[in-house]
């Protein structure tokens, strides 16, 4: 109540300057004034709208996963900048190995991929290339990829700038180091990556993101049999397929799977070479059902003809784009 009355002080001595003057009734008027200013006093103030930052910092925006590991992708990605699968037009697929090098079994998977002729990619964790360069020189010396899989495995969404700049810079520079080579593609840990973490790796660090879209769980199910029968059902031309060579279970599965996928008719290239090898998608076109018209027919009230008479000069075509997948 004192609030109310502070507030009408100076209303207060107007009106009594105006009733001594106008004649009018002075509690009438004063009455009047005192409802309306509870009423106002008893009405909360909408809050203030606020606009939301643009995000610029590595961590901004929601963090995606890919299929088949923390979750179902939310968030839209760039196909120019994020690959799950590639359209090819041949039976080219891409075996990809995580988390290594791990010097008690990648050795051995080396020894597979070489007796098999098969080319594969490896996404290496920084801090076991500082640990294990002589492996990562043989990895890219036998003429498979070597790409970055971050540091120390952190989920990148959820980095500090500071923090993100280091799991990228550094992993390349180890990686350099080993092999000669600078990585080109990145696999975020877990799939944990969003449309702004895109845009920064591709711009700041000139690289690619690449997914998956095979994935055996072969980090969970440590089962030779489950990660065989599980990549040879599931494998497509075009498809980027996930295992981690640092599993002993998934390394002994490879045999088998190799096999199986060779004798599909499957050919097995490194993932910049599939990317390469990317084809446009033909449009889908839905043929007409036996005894139906291709064109649509007007209504049988109506003898409006479909389209309007075509005009004396035909207008210039529209120019038309290419989308890739």
């Amino acid at each position: 109540m004192y609030q109310i009355v502070d507030n009408l002080e100076f209303p207060f001595r107007t009106l009594q300057y105006r009733d001594s003057m106008n004649k009018t009734p002075f509690l009438v008027t004063l009455l009047s004034l005192l409802t309306s200013a509870v009423v106002s006093a008893s009405t909360p103030s909408p809050a203030p709208i606020l606009s939301s930052p643009p995000l610029t910092s590595p961590a901004g925006g929601s963090a995606t996963s890919a299929p088949g590991k923390a979750g179902k992708e939310t968030d839209l990605h760039d196909p120019r900048l994020v690959y799950s699968s590639v359209h090819v037009s041949g039976p080219y697929i891409a075996m990809t190995f995580d988390d290594g090098p791990n010097p008690a079994t990648t050795p051995k998977l080396l020894d597979l991929l070489k007796a098999k002729g098969i080319k594969a990619t490896f996404f290496l964790v920084g801090k076991n290339v500082a640990a294990h360069p002589e492996i990562v020189k043989r990895i890219y010396a036998e003429g498979h990829e070597v790409a970055n899989h971050s540091w120390s495995h952190p989920p990148l969404s959820k980095c500090s700038p500071e923090k993100f700049n280091h799991e990228l810079s550094a992993t390349n520079e180890a990686i350099q180091s080993a092999s000669g080579f600078r990585p080109t593609l990145i696999r975020p840990p877990y799939g944990a990556t969003n449309a702004n973490l895109d845009r920064i790796i591709n711009e700041k660090y000139g690289m690619k993101v690449i997914l998956w879209s095979v994935d055996p769980m072969d980090w969970k199910y440590r089962n030779s049999q489950h990660v065989t029968n599980f990549i040879l059902s599931h494998t497509k031309a075009g498809d980027i397929v996930l295992s981690h060579d640092i599993h002993p279970t998934t390394v002994a599965a490879m045999p088998a799977v190799f096999d199986g996928l060779l004798a599909k008719g499957f050919k097995f290239v490194t993932v910049s070479e599939l990317i390469a090898l990317q084809t446009p998608r033909t449009p889908k076109t839905t043929a007409p059902k036996a005894g139906e018209s291709p064109l649509p027919h007007s209504s049988p009230a109506s003898s409006t003809p479909l389209s309007s008479p075509a005009p004396s000069t035909p207008p210039a075509p529209a120019p038309t784009s290419q989308r890739s997948s």
